[in-house]
């Protein structure tokens, strides 16, 4: 019995020496454009998309667990890998994707910083340049390890969604059987926000953070298998999370038939509705929630660059050592905070554009990890399985084909109101 107990706590040790790639970057997929569109999901549809949310959970799960395994097996980050598999104008045209998508996201999270300070009263004038000096100087004068437990702070936030959700009590039997029954509409707001869905549960950023942090971290193949549980533990949260906001803005302001324009309407709608507590707690999460991937998509981006064109890269790494990486971060953070400085400029449309944008340029990075990860001279006998291969081809499809009908919808509308005719949708 005791030794038992001892090689319990033994792995349990192991697992939270491993622990953090896989929960800090699916915390971190639920940023401030992820709670903005979770909370117009729930005002405009109700329990509609909590299916969808369901099935994006369940890919995300799956494609962390490729990125993650790919990183302790090769020890080496995926923009890294795409160079070597694919050559310079692959890995180019892959980091012009990530660029694009990363400082729109970057924008978003400043943005998401600019509107909670707001509620409570703060110029974003005042909030952005602070928060941003913050971020930069934290990671400048910070190394891993120390890093990390600053973002396990910032996660623990996120639990004020859950804690509303409860306090606001909805009809609990129509939400469980909304999550387990299939969802569609064919015009274009639903399509924008079923992809702004998907691209906020499962974006570009992750998957080279992920691998980044796993090979920052030293995880070999050996201690995988705890990592692995450190991915499915992240993206459960990461549901349950979207989960409760969405639960929460469908019970209140769909129920009463109130829209809402922005993150912050819905942070003031819900006051009157489900108590001073739910709304504080609400736009508290929205500051921790934008203020961890601030952190990380600056990061994502400066470990993707260095790794694609062979710079010095590292959290615990000197200006001297890695003045690419300090600089391609430095960089990320000023563009992604001046745009949501930019005088009126809206910073709703920013958090959910930014989503859709991930949406859709998640479809050839999605492209790459699969490939990379099916290769066995690179992966041996760690490469994918025949079914994650089939259910990772099978989603990037469904994507690209969501990504085209919301382009049909939006320039014809009358054709895809065609289309859906002519299969029966």
């Amino acid at each position: 019995m005791m030794n038992m107990f001892k090689n319990m706590r033994t792995r349990l040790g192991l697992f939270l020496a491993v622990m953090g790639p896989g929960v800090v970057t699916a915390f971190a997929d639920n940023d401030a454009g992820g709670i903005a569109t979770y909370a117009a999901a729930g005002a405009k549809y109700g329990y509609g998309l909590l299916f969808t949310l369901l099935i994006s959970t369940i890919c995300l799960a799956i494609a962390q667990e490729i990125s993650a395994r790919t990183g302790a097996v090769t020890g080496r980050g995926l923009s890294d890998l795409i160079r070597e598999l694919f050559g310079v104008k692959w890995t180019f045209f892959a980091m012009i994707v990530l660029l694009i998508a990363n400082i729109g996201t970057t924008a978003s999270e400043f943005s998401g910083i600019a509107t909670s300070f707001e509620i409570f009263g703060v110029s974003k004038l005042i909030a952005v340049p602070l928060m941003g000096l913050v971020v930069w100087w934290s990671v400048l004068k910070g190394n891993y390890s120390r890093i990390e437990k600053v973002f396990f702070v910032l996660c623990a936030t996120f639990l004020s969604y859950i804690i509303s959700g409860v306090i606001i009590n909805p009809p609990w039997e129509e939400v469980l059987l909304a999550s387990v029954t299939p969802a569609f509409a064919s015009d274009a707001d639903f399509l924008m926000m079923a992809i702004g869905l998907i691209g906020t549960t499962i974006t570009p950023w992750g998957q080279f953070y992920i691998q980044a942090a796993v090979v920052d971290k030293g995880i070999t193949a050996k201690e995988y298998k705890y990592t692995f549980w450190d991915v499915m533990l992240g993206a459960f949260f990461t549901w349950v999370i979207a989960f409760f906001v969405i639960v929460a803005t469908a019970a209140t302001l769909n129920a009463n038939g109130i829209s809402i324009e922005t993150v912050k309407d819905a942070a003031i709608a819900l006051r009157p509705l489900a108590g001073a507590y739910a709304s504080t707690l609400f736009s508290f999460g929205l500051l921790g929630a934008s203020m961890l991937a601030a952190f990380i998509l600056p990061l994502s981006t400066a470990y993707a660059v260095c790794e694609a064109f062979g710079f010095e890269s590292g959290v615990s790494k000197s200006s001297k050592e890695a003045p690419v990486f300090l600089g391609v971060y430095t960089m990320t953070i000023v563009l992604g905070a001046g745009i949501a400085l930019w005088p009126g400029i809206s910073l709703d449309l920013i958090m959910l554009l930014s989503q859709v944008v991930n949406g859709v340029l998640l479809p050839p990075i999605l492209i790459f990890m699969v490939l990379i990860a099916s290769n066995e001279s690179i992966m041996g006998k760690y490469k994918n399985h025949k079914w994650y291969n089939v259910v990772s081809w099978a989603f990037t499809i469904v994507l690209i084909i969501l990504t085209l009908m919301l382009l049909v919808s939006t320039v014809a509308p009358e054709l895809m109101d065609s289309l859906m005719k002519l299969i029966g949708l």
